[in-house]
Protein backbone atom coordinates (compact mmCIF):
# COMPACT_ATOMS: atom_id res chain seq x y z
CA UNK A 1 0.00 0.00 0.00
CA UNK A 2 2.99 2.45 1.03
CA UNK A 3 4.82 1.19 -2.18
CA UNK A 4 1.26 3.10 -4.38
CA UNK A 5 1.44 5.67 -2.49
CA UNK A 6 5.28 6.33 -3.10
CA UNK A 7 4.38 5.52 -7.09
CA UNK A 8 1.96 8.11 -6.70
CA UNK A 9 3.69 10.72 -5.59
CA UNK A 10 6.62 9.76 -8.06
CA UNK A 11 4.26 10.39 -10.53
CA UNK A 12 2.54 13.38 -9.65
CA UNK A 13 5.99 15.00 -8.93
CA UNK A 14 6.92 13.95 -12.36
CA UNK A 15 3.84 15.94 -14.36
CA UNK A 16 4.53 18.56 -12.25
CA UNK A 17 8.02 19.41 -13.26
CA UNK A 18 7.39 18.55 -16.95
CA UNK A 19 5.08 21.52 -16.84
CA UNK A 20 7.73 23.51 -14.63
CA UNK A 21 10.00 23.05 -17.56
CA UNK A 22 7.62 23.21 -20.28
CA UNK A 23 6.37 26.63 -19.15
CA UNK A 24 9.80 27.80 -17.72
CA UNK A 25 11.08 26.80 -21.12
CA UNK A 26 8.05 28.66 -23.30
CA UNK A 27 8.42 32.06 -21.60
CA UNK A 28 12.25 32.87 -21.64
CA UNK A 29 12.09 31.61 -25.17
CA UNK A 30 9.61 34.19 -25.61
CA UNK A 31 10.85 37.03 -23.50
CA UNK A 32 14.50 36.27 -25.09
CA UNK A 33 13.06 36.84 -27.99
CA UNK A 34 9.96 39.10 -27.37
CA UNK A 35 9.66 41.40 -30.95
CA UNK A 36 9.65 38.28 -33.08
CA UNK A 37 7.23 36.45 -30.74
CA UNK A 38 4.75 39.82 -30.43
CA UNK A 39 4.78 40.35 -34.73
CA UNK A 40 4.18 36.34 -34.80
CA UNK A 41 1.00 36.99 -32.73
CA UNK A 42 0.42 40.18 -34.75
CA UNK A 43 0.18 37.85 -37.75
CA UNK A 44 -2.17 35.15 -36.30
CA UNK A 45 -5.36 34.47 -37.38
CA UNK A 46 -6.81 34.18 -33.80
CA UNK A 47 -4.65 36.69 -32.20
CA UNK A 48 -4.07 39.31 -34.28
CA UNK A 49 -6.26 41.58 -32.84
CA UNK A 50 -5.12 41.02 -29.49
CA UNK A 51 -1.26 40.72 -29.58
CA UNK A 52 -0.29 43.45 -27.63
CA UNK A 53 -1.49 42.17 -24.61
CA UNK A 54 -1.03 38.85 -25.07
CA UNK A 55 2.25 39.02 -25.86
CA UNK A 56 2.59 39.78 -22.68
CA UNK A 57 0.00 38.03 -20.63
CA UNK A 58 0.93 34.35 -22.01
CA UNK A 59 4.65 34.36 -20.79
CA UNK A 60 3.94 36.01 -17.26
CA UNK A 61 0.95 33.47 -16.44
CA UNK A 62 3.49 30.87 -17.69
CA UNK A 63 5.41 31.39 -15.30
CA UNK A 64 3.11 32.24 -12.86
CA UNK A 65 1.72 28.40 -13.14
CA UNK A 66 5.10 27.24 -12.31
CA UNK A 67 5.40 29.03 -9.17
CA UNK A 68 1.81 27.44 -8.02
CA UNK A 69 3.01 24.36 -9.50
CA UNK A 70 6.61 24.63 -7.66
CA UNK A 71 4.78 25.55 -4.00
CA UNK A 72 3.02 22.49 -3.54
CA UNK A 73 0.53 23.23 -0.86
CA UNK A 74 -0.65 25.54 -4.45
CA UNK A 75 0.01 22.74 -6.45
CA UNK A 76 -3.80 21.66 -6.94
CA UNK A 77 -4.51 25.46 -8.00
CA UNK A 78 -1.35 25.31 -10.29
CA UNK A 79 -2.28 21.96 -12.38
CA UNK A 80 -6.14 23.31 -12.59
CA UNK A 81 -4.48 26.73 -14.14
CA UNK A 82 -1.98 24.36 -16.05
CA UNK A 83 -4.59 22.47 -17.59
CA UNK A 84 -6.65 25.44 -18.46
CA UNK A 85 -4.12 27.09 -20.42
CA UNK A 86 -2.92 23.80 -22.30
CA UNK A 87 -6.91 23.68 -23.27
CA UNK A 88 -6.64 27.20 -24.51
CA UNK A 89 -3.38 26.28 -26.50
CA UNK A 90 -4.76 23.25 -27.85
CA UNK A 91 -7.46 24.81 -29.15
CA UNK A 92 -5.90 27.85 -30.91
CA UNK A 93 -4.28 24.77 -33.00
CA UNK A 94 -7.53 22.86 -33.69
CA UNK A 95 -8.94 26.40 -35.09
CA UNK A 96 -5.58 27.19 -36.85
CA UNK A 97 -5.56 23.94 -38.52
CA UNK A 98 -9.40 23.54 -39.48
CA UNK A 99 -10.81 26.95 -39.17
CA UNK A 100 -8.39 29.55 -40.08
CA UNK A 101 -8.55 31.26 -43.69
CA UNK A 102 -4.20 30.37 -43.51
CA UNK A 103 -1.73 28.63 -41.21
CA UNK A 104 0.45 31.32 -40.04
CA UNK A 105 4.04 30.42 -38.96
CA UNK A 106 5.27 29.34 -35.46
CA UNK A 107 4.87 31.47 -32.41
CA UNK A 108 8.32 30.72 -31.01
CA UNK A 109 9.59 28.25 -28.21
CA UNK A 110 8.70 24.64 -28.77
CA UNK A 111 6.20 24.99 -31.20
CA UNK A 112 8.81 26.74 -33.50
CA UNK A 113 10.84 23.31 -33.45
CA UNK A 114 7.40 21.40 -34.65
CA UNK A 115 4.86 21.27 -37.23
CA UNK A 116 1.47 22.35 -35.98
CA UNK A 117 -0.40 18.51 -36.30
CA UNK A 118 2.61 17.28 -34.33
CA UNK A 119 2.62 20.42 -31.57
CA UNK A 120 -1.64 19.54 -31.31
CA UNK A 121 -0.54 15.60 -30.00
CA UNK A 122 2.02 17.11 -28.25
CA UNK A 123 -0.59 19.29 -26.17
CA UNK A 124 -2.97 16.62 -26.26
CA UNK A 125 -0.36 14.36 -24.09
CA UNK A 126 0.01 17.09 -21.75
CA UNK A 127 -3.77 17.54 -20.83
CA UNK A 128 -3.97 14.23 -20.29
CA UNK A 129 -0.98 14.44 -17.75
CA UNK A 130 -3.09 17.47 -16.43
CA UNK A 131 -5.92 15.57 -15.91
CA UNK A 132 -3.61 12.60 -14.46
CA UNK A 133 -2.02 14.89 -12.10
CA UNK A 134 -5.15 16.42 -10.68
CA UNK A 135 -6.69 12.78 -10.14
CA UNK A 136 -3.63 12.11 -8.14
CA UNK A 137 -3.69 15.29 -6.08
CA UNK A 138 -7.11 14.58 -5.12
CA UNK A 139 -6.42 11.14 -3.84
CA UNK A 140 -3.54 12.35 -1.91
CA UNK A 141 -5.91 14.70 0.17
CA UNK A 142 -7.61 12.48 2.89
CA UNK A 143 -9.12 14.87 4.40
CA UNK A 144 -12.06 14.22 1.74
CA UNK A 145 -14.52 11.58 1.51
CA UNK A 146 -14.37 9.46 -2.22
CA UNK A 147 -17.28 11.24 -3.77
CA UNK A 148 -16.66 14.75 -2.97
CA UNK A 149 -13.06 14.10 -4.43
CA UNK A 150 -13.98 12.29 -7.70
CA UNK A 151 -16.67 15.05 -8.01
CA UNK A 152 -14.19 18.04 -7.35
CA UNK A 153 -11.83 16.30 -9.97
CA UNK A 154 -14.15 15.97 -12.91
CA UNK A 155 -15.45 19.67 -12.02
CA UNK A 156 -12.25 21.10 -12.01
CA UNK A 157 -11.21 19.28 -15.35
CA UNK A 158 -14.15 19.76 -17.24
CA UNK A 159 -14.06 23.43 -16.27
CA UNK A 160 -10.65 23.65 -17.18
CA UNK A 161 -11.07 22.05 -20.50
CA UNK A 162 -14.10 23.84 -21.78
CA UNK A 163 -13.32 26.60 -20.77
CA UNK A 164 -9.94 27.24 -21.97
CA UNK A 165 -11.61 26.29 -25.41
CA UNK A 166 -14.40 28.87 -25.01
CA UNK A 167 -12.60 31.51 -24.62
CA UNK A 168 -10.03 30.67 -27.50
CA UNK A 169 -13.46 30.36 -29.99
CA UNK A 170 -14.35 33.44 -28.31
CA UNK A 171 -10.97 35.49 -29.50
CA UNK A 172 -10.75 34.23 -32.66
CA UNK A 173 -14.38 35.27 -33.35
CA UNK A 174 -13.75 38.80 -32.19
CA UNK A 175 -10.07 39.03 -33.56
CA UNK A 176 -11.93 37.80 -36.95
CA UNK A 177 -13.91 40.46 -36.53
CA UNK A 178 -12.13 43.05 -35.65
CA UNK A 179 -9.44 42.71 -38.55
CA UNK A 180 -11.65 42.21 -41.29
CA UNK A 181 -13.92 45.45 -40.28
CA UNK A 182 -11.86 47.68 -37.96
CA UNK A 183 -8.52 46.56 -38.34
CA UNK A 184 -6.19 48.43 -35.92
CA UNK A 185 -3.53 48.32 -38.88
CA UNK A 186 -2.38 44.88 -38.25
CA UNK A 187 -1.42 43.09 -41.40
CA UNK A 188 -1.83 39.53 -42.03
CA UNK A 189 0.95 37.47 -43.62
CA UNK A 190 -0.29 33.87 -44.96
CA UNK A 191 2.58 31.41 -46.02
CA UNK A 192 3.36 31.63 -49.54
CA UNK A 193 0.09 33.17 -51.53
CA UNK A 194 1.88 33.59 -54.63
CA UNK A 195 5.01 31.68 -55.89
CA UNK A 196 7.94 33.15 -58.53
CA UNK A 197 7.91 30.90 -61.49
CA UNK A 198 9.41 33.22 -64.49
CA UNK A 199 11.23 36.32 -65.13
CA UNK A 200 13.01 37.81 -68.57
CA UNK A 201 14.37 40.87 -69.24
CA UNK A 202 12.57 43.27 -71.10
CA UNK A 203 15.71 45.55 -71.73
CA UNK A 204 13.78 48.69 -71.54
CA UNK A 205 11.80 50.45 -68.53
CA UNK A 206 8.96 51.95 -70.56
CA UNK A 207 6.95 49.54 -70.13
CA UNK A 208 3.60 48.96 -68.73
CA UNK A 209 0.53 46.82 -68.84
CA UNK A 210 -1.78 47.81 -71.13
CA UNK A 211 -4.31 44.23 -70.40
CA UNK A 212 -4.80 40.41 -70.28
CA UNK A 213 -6.75 38.99 -73.05
CA UNK A 214 -7.19 34.60 -73.48
CA UNK A 215 -3.90 33.96 -70.97
CA UNK A 216 -1.96 36.64 -73.05
CA UNK A 217 -0.46 39.69 -71.09
CA UNK A 218 -0.01 42.80 -73.14
CA UNK A 219 2.45 45.99 -72.34
CA UNK A 220 2.66 49.32 -73.57
CA UNK A 221 5.72 51.17 -74.37
CA UNK A 222 5.81 54.77 -73.37
CA UNK A 223 8.65 55.55 -75.97
CA UNK A 224 7.14 53.17 -78.74
CA UNK A 225 3.18 53.79 -78.29
CA UNK A 226 1.91 52.00 -81.56
CA UNK A 227 4.41 48.30 -80.57
CA UNK A 228 2.58 46.00 -78.25
CA UNK A 229 4.28 43.13 -76.49
CA UNK A 230 1.99 40.22 -75.84
CA UNK A 231 3.94 36.90 -73.43
CA UNK A 232 2.12 34.21 -72.28
CA UNK A 233 2.23 32.84 -68.93
CA UNK A 234 5.49 31.28 -69.38
CA UNK A 235 7.42 34.15 -70.73
CA UNK A 236 8.51 32.00 -73.51
CA UNK A 237 6.35 32.80 -76.42
CA UNK A 238 6.97 36.35 -76.93
CA UNK A 239 5.56 38.71 -80.04
CA UNK A 240 5.72 42.21 -81.02
CA UNK A 241 2.18 43.67 -82.37
CA UNK A 242 2.23 46.30 -84.54
CA UNK A 243 -1.32 48.22 -84.07
CA UNK A 244 -1.99 50.41 -87.76
CA UNK A 245 -2.92 53.73 -87.39
CA UNK A 246 -2.99 56.89 -89.58
CA UNK A 247 -2.39 59.68 -86.89
CA UNK A 248 -3.51 62.14 -89.23
CA UNK A 249 -0.94 64.82 -88.49
CA UNK A 250 -2.61 64.82 -84.57
CA UNK A 251 0.20 66.62 -82.38
CA UNK A 252 0.14 63.68 -80.12
CA UNK A 253 1.56 63.97 -76.41
CA UNK A 254 1.07 61.11 -74.30
CA UNK A 255 -0.23 58.07 -75.72
CA UNK A 256 -1.24 54.53 -73.78
CA UNK A 257 -2.85 51.85 -75.28
CA UNK A 258 -5.73 49.89 -73.33
CA UNK A 259 -6.39 46.34 -74.45
CA UNK A 260 -9.88 45.28 -73.02
CA UNK A 261 -11.25 42.10 -75.44
CA UNK A 262 -12.11 42.46 -78.26
CA UNK A 263 -10.83 46.04 -78.84
CA UNK A 264 -7.69 47.54 -78.33
CA UNK A 265 -8.04 51.71 -77.51
CA UNK A 266 -5.78 54.18 -78.25
CA UNK A 267 -5.83 57.54 -75.97
CA UNK A 268 -4.16 61.16 -75.17
CA UNK A 269 -6.35 62.97 -72.66
CA UNK A 270 -4.41 65.88 -73.40
CA UNK A 271 -5.17 66.14 -77.31
CA UNK A 272 -7.65 65.03 -76.35
CA UNK A 273 -8.33 62.05 -78.55
CA UNK A 274 -9.89 58.43 -78.50
CA UNK A 275 -9.64 55.63 -81.05
CA UNK A 276 -10.15 52.50 -80.87
CA UNK A 277 -10.11 48.91 -82.90
CA UNK A 278 -9.89 45.12 -83.01
CA UNK A 279 -7.76 43.16 -81.60
CA UNK A 280 -8.51 40.63 -84.14
CA UNK A 281 -6.05 42.81 -86.57
CA UNK A 282 -4.72 45.59 -84.59
CA UNK A 283 -6.16 48.04 -86.49
CA UNK A 284 -7.63 51.43 -85.38
CA UNK A 285 -10.91 51.76 -87.48
CA UNK A 286 -12.78 54.31 -85.25
CA UNK A 287 -12.42 57.36 -83.24
CA UNK A 288 -14.75 58.63 -80.41
CA UNK A 289 -15.54 62.15 -81.24
CA UNK A 290 -16.04 64.61 -79.12
CA UNK A 291 -13.78 63.33 -75.82
CA UNK A 292 -13.43 66.19 -73.09
CA UNK A 293 -10.03 66.54 -71.91
CA UNK A 294 -8.75 64.21 -69.06
CA UNK A 295 -5.63 62.75 -67.12
CA UNK A 296 -6.86 59.42 -66.76
CA UNK A 297 -9.11 57.26 -68.41
CA UNK A 298 -10.55 53.53 -68.66
CA UNK A 299 -12.86 52.43 -71.11
CA UNK A 300 -16.00 50.31 -69.90
CA UNK A 301 -17.29 49.14 -73.41
CA UNK A 302 -17.40 50.56 -77.17
CA UNK A 303 -18.93 53.42 -76.58
CA UNK A 304 -18.50 54.56 -72.94
CA UNK A 305 -15.68 56.06 -71.26
CA UNK A 306 -14.49 56.71 -67.81
CA UNK A 307 -12.18 59.61 -66.97
CA UNK A 308 -10.53 62.40 -64.42
CA UNK A 309 -10.24 65.66 -65.52
CA UNK A 310 -9.62 68.78 -64.05
CA UNK A 311 -12.82 70.68 -64.99
CA UNK A 312 -14.21 70.73 -61.39
CA UNK A 313 -14.03 74.06 -59.35
CA UNK A 314 -10.35 75.68 -59.54
CA UNK A 315 -9.33 73.16 -62.02
CA UNK A 316 -9.95 70.76 -59.43
CA UNK A 317 -10.25 66.79 -60.05
CA UNK A 318 -13.45 65.80 -60.92
CA UNK A 319 -14.85 62.09 -62.17
CA UNK A 320 -16.86 61.65 -65.22
CA UNK A 321 -18.49 59.98 -67.92
CA UNK A 322 -17.95 60.13 -71.69
CA UNK A 323 -20.39 58.33 -74.30
CA UNK A 324 -19.90 58.79 -77.73
CA UNK A 325 -22.97 57.49 -79.95
CA UNK A 326 -25.10 59.24 -82.06
CA UNK A 327 -24.59 62.27 -80.31
CA UNK A 328 -21.40 62.68 -77.39
CA UNK A 329 -22.49 63.18 -74.24
CA UNK A 330 -20.33 64.31 -71.02
CA UNK A 331 -21.42 63.40 -67.45
CA UNK A 332 -19.34 64.77 -64.60
CA UNK A 333 -19.97 63.52 -61.12
CA UNK A 334 -18.55 66.58 -58.68
CA UNK A 335 -19.04 65.01 -55.43
CA UNK A 336 -17.40 61.66 -55.91
CA UNK A 337 -13.94 62.88 -54.75
CA UNK A 338 -13.67 64.87 -51.74
CA UNK A 339 -11.11 67.81 -51.69
CA UNK A 340 -9.14 67.97 -49.19
CA UNK A 341 -6.81 70.63 -49.25
CA UNK A 342 -6.41 72.03 -53.32
CA UNK A 343 -8.66 69.70 -54.82
CA UNK A 344 -5.56 68.70 -57.15
CA UNK A 345 -2.37 66.91 -55.34
CA UNK A 346 -4.79 65.81 -52.28
CA UNK A 347 -7.11 63.92 -54.58
CA UNK A 348 -4.72 62.35 -56.91
CA UNK A 349 -4.82 58.98 -57.44
CA UNK A 350 -5.91 55.45 -59.39
CA UNK A 351 -8.25 55.19 -61.77
CA UNK A 352 -9.56 51.50 -62.29
CA UNK A 353 -12.02 49.51 -63.90
CA UNK A 354 -13.35 45.84 -63.05
CA UNK A 355 -15.00 44.17 -66.04
CA UNK A 356 -16.21 41.31 -64.10
CA UNK A 357 -17.63 43.74 -61.44
CA UNK A 358 -18.55 46.31 -63.99
CA UNK A 359 -17.66 48.67 -61.29
CA UNK A 360 -15.03 51.19 -60.94
CA UNK A 361 -12.34 52.03 -58.45
CA UNK A 362 -10.72 55.28 -57.32
CA UNK A 363 -7.91 54.61 -55.34
CA UNK A 364 -5.86 58.64 -53.58
CA UNK A 365 -2.67 58.23 -53.25
CA UNK A 366 -2.09 59.98 -50.34
CA UNK A 367 -5.34 59.06 -47.69
CA UNK A 368 -6.21 55.82 -47.24
CA UNK A 369 -9.79 56.11 -48.94
CA UNK A 370 -10.75 54.45 -51.92
CA UNK A 371 -14.40 54.79 -54.30
CA UNK A 372 -16.77 52.38 -55.91
CA UNK A 373 -18.80 53.75 -58.28
CA UNK A 374 -20.90 51.68 -60.83
CA UNK A 375 -19.36 52.32 -64.92
CA UNK A 376 -22.02 55.62 -65.28
CA UNK A 377 -20.14 57.28 -62.17
CA UNK A 378 -22.72 56.70 -59.85
CA UNK A 379 -21.35 56.42 -55.92
CA UNK A 380 -21.56 52.95 -54.83
CA UNK A 381 -19.80 53.34 -51.64
CA UNK A 382 -17.00 54.75 -49.80
CA UNK A 383 -14.00 51.97 -48.50
CA UNK A 384 -10.88 52.83 -46.45
CA UNK A 385 -6.94 50.92 -47.02
CA UNK A 386 -6.30 49.15 -43.20
CA UNK A 387 -3.59 52.37 -42.57
CA UNK A 388 -4.28 54.94 -40.45
CA UNK A 389 -3.43 58.20 -43.09
CA UNK A 390 -6.89 59.29 -43.06
CA UNK A 391 -5.72 63.15 -44.48
CA UNK A 392 -3.16 63.55 -47.16
CA UNK A 393 -0.13 64.98 -45.75
CA UNK A 394 0.97 67.60 -48.36
CA UNK A 395 2.65 70.82 -48.34
CA UNK A 396 0.81 73.00 -51.53
CA UNK A 397 2.40 76.69 -52.62
CA UNK A 398 0.16 78.88 -54.91
CA UNK A 399 2.42 80.68 -57.84
CA UNK A 400 1.56 83.59 -60.47
CA UNK A 401 -1.23 84.70 -58.54
CA UNK A 402 -2.77 81.67 -57.70
CA UNK A 403 -3.02 80.22 -61.04
CA UNK A 404 0.01 77.31 -60.31
CA UNK A 405 0.14 75.34 -57.72
CA UNK A 406 3.29 72.86 -56.75
CA UNK A 407 4.01 70.80 -54.39
CA UNK A 408 6.50 72.19 -51.69
CA UNK A 409 7.12 68.99 -50.05
CA UNK A 410 7.47 65.44 -50.85
CA UNK A 411 4.20 64.08 -49.74
CA UNK A 412 3.68 61.25 -47.87
CA UNK A 413 2.49 58.36 -50.61
CA UNK A 414 -0.27 55.93 -48.88
CA UNK A 415 -0.56 54.33 -51.70
CA UNK A 416 1.28 53.22 -54.51
CA UNK A 417 -0.44 51.04 -57.43
CA UNK A 418 -3.89 49.45 -57.42
CA UNK A 419 -5.03 46.75 -59.62
CA UNK A 420 -8.50 44.40 -59.70
CA UNK A 421 -8.80 41.08 -60.41
CA UNK A 422 -12.87 39.29 -59.74
CA UNK A 423 -13.73 40.79 -56.91
CA UNK A 424 -10.26 41.58 -54.97
CA UNK A 425 -8.64 44.76 -54.92
CA UNK A 426 -4.43 44.39 -54.86
CA UNK A 427 -2.99 47.70 -52.96
CA UNK A 428 0.75 48.20 -52.82
CA UNK A 429 1.12 50.10 -49.45
CA UNK A 430 3.57 52.50 -48.50
CA UNK A 431 2.84 52.68 -44.94
CA UNK A 432 4.41 50.32 -42.42
CA UNK A 433 1.87 48.37 -40.40
CA UNK A 434 2.55 47.64 -36.93
CA UNK A 435 4.34 44.13 -35.94
CA UNK A 436 6.37 44.15 -39.04
CA UNK A 437 10.09 43.79 -39.77
CA UNK A 438 11.86 46.75 -41.30
CA UNK A 439 14.15 44.29 -42.85
CA UNK A 440 11.13 43.20 -45.14
CA UNK A 441 10.14 46.68 -45.72
CA UNK A 442 13.71 47.20 -47.20
CA UNK A 443 13.59 44.71 -49.51
CA UNK A 444 10.21 44.07 -50.58
CA UNK A 445 7.00 46.22 -51.82
CA UNK A 446 3.94 44.94 -49.88
CA UNK A 447 0.61 43.98 -51.33
CA UNK A 448 -2.75 44.23 -49.12
CA UNK A 449 -5.94 42.73 -50.31
CA UNK A 450 -9.41 43.57 -50.18
CA UNK A 451 -12.73 42.09 -50.28
CA UNK A 452 -14.59 44.80 -52.33
CA UNK A 453 -18.00 42.62 -51.91
CA UNK A 454 -17.40 42.20 -48.42
CA UNK A 455 -15.78 45.32 -47.34
CA UNK A 456 -12.85 43.24 -46.05
CA UNK A 457 -9.47 43.27 -45.50
CA UNK A 458 -8.20 39.67 -46.17
CA UNK A 459 -3.91 39.50 -46.64
CA UNK A 460 -0.83 41.02 -47.32
CA UNK A 461 2.19 39.41 -48.99
CA UNK A 462 5.70 41.01 -50.18
CA UNK A 463 6.98 40.98 -53.60
CA UNK A 464 10.59 41.20 -53.28
CA UNK A 465 12.91 43.52 -55.41
CA UNK A 466 15.49 42.27 -57.98
CA UNK A 467 18.91 43.78 -57.07
CA UNK A 468 18.50 47.69 -56.25
CA UNK A 469 15.27 47.67 -57.92
CA UNK A 470 11.80 47.72 -56.42
CA UNK A 471 7.92 47.32 -57.77
CA UNK A 472 6.80 49.68 -60.38
CA UNK A 473 3.68 48.28 -61.17
CA UNK A 474 1.89 44.81 -61.34
CA UNK A 475 -1.11 43.40 -63.12
CA UNK A 476 -3.28 40.80 -61.28
CA UNK A 477 -5.32 37.59 -63.16
CA UNK A 478 -7.36 34.89 -61.79
CA UNK A 479 -4.19 32.45 -62.07
CA UNK A 480 -1.45 34.64 -61.99
CA UNK A 481 0.55 38.14 -60.32
CA UNK A 482 2.77 40.40 -63.40
CA UNK A 483 4.93 42.68 -62.35
CA UNK A 484 7.44 45.32 -63.48
CA UNK A 485 10.41 45.47 -61.43
CA UNK A 486 13.34 47.50 -63.12
CA UNK A 487 13.81 46.02 -66.26
CA UNK A 488 12.30 42.79 -65.34
CA UNK A 489 8.69 40.86 -65.93
CA UNK A 490 8.29 38.80 -63.46
CA UNK A 491 5.34 36.17 -62.85
CA UNK A 492 3.92 34.83 -60.05
CA UNK A 493 1.51 31.93 -59.49
CA UNK A 494 -1.55 32.99 -57.02
CA UNK A 495 -1.44 29.59 -54.68
CA UNK A 496 -4.99 28.49 -53.63
CA UNK A 497 -5.94 30.84 -50.67
CA UNK A 498 -6.17 34.12 -53.28
CA UNK A 499 -7.50 31.42 -56.59
CA UNK A 500 -10.31 30.28 -54.10
CA UNK A 501 -11.03 34.18 -53.51
CA UNK A 502 -11.24 35.31 -56.70
CA UNK A 503 -13.49 32.26 -58.61
CA UNK A 504 -15.73 32.76 -55.64
CA UNK A 505 -16.50 36.43 -56.36
CA UNK A 506 -16.33 36.32 -59.91
CA UNK A 507 -19.14 33.41 -59.62
CA UNK A 508 -21.19 35.99 -57.48
CA UNK A 509 -22.76 39.44 -57.70
CA UNK A 510 -21.22 42.30 -56.28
Amino acid sequence: MKSNVIIKSIILDTICLLYVLLFVYAAVSKFLDFENFQVQLGQSPLLSAFAEWVSWAVPIIELSIVLLLIIRKWRNFGLIAALFLMSMFTSYIFIILNYSSFVPCSCGGILEKMGWNAHLIFNIVFIVLAVLALALEGKSNNNNSIAKKRLTFFKSSAISILSGGAIMAILFLSSEEIIHHENPFIRRYPQHPIMLTHTTDLKFNSYYFAGYVDNRMYLGNYTDPLHVLSVDTNLRHRQVLKISFDSKNIPFKMVKIVVRKPYVYLMDGRVPAIFMGKTTDWKITKELKGSPYFTLAEPVDSTRILFRSNNGKNLAHVIGVFTSDSVSKIKYNTDLLQQQLDGVFDTDGMLLYGDKLQKMVYLYYYRNEFIVADKYSGLVRRGHTIDTITKAKIKVSYLKNGTERKMTAPPQTVNAHATISGGLLFVHSKIKGRYEDDKLWDQASIIDVYDLQKKTYLLSFPIYGIEDKKLQSFFVTTTHLYALIGNQLVVYELKSILKKEINMLESTAF
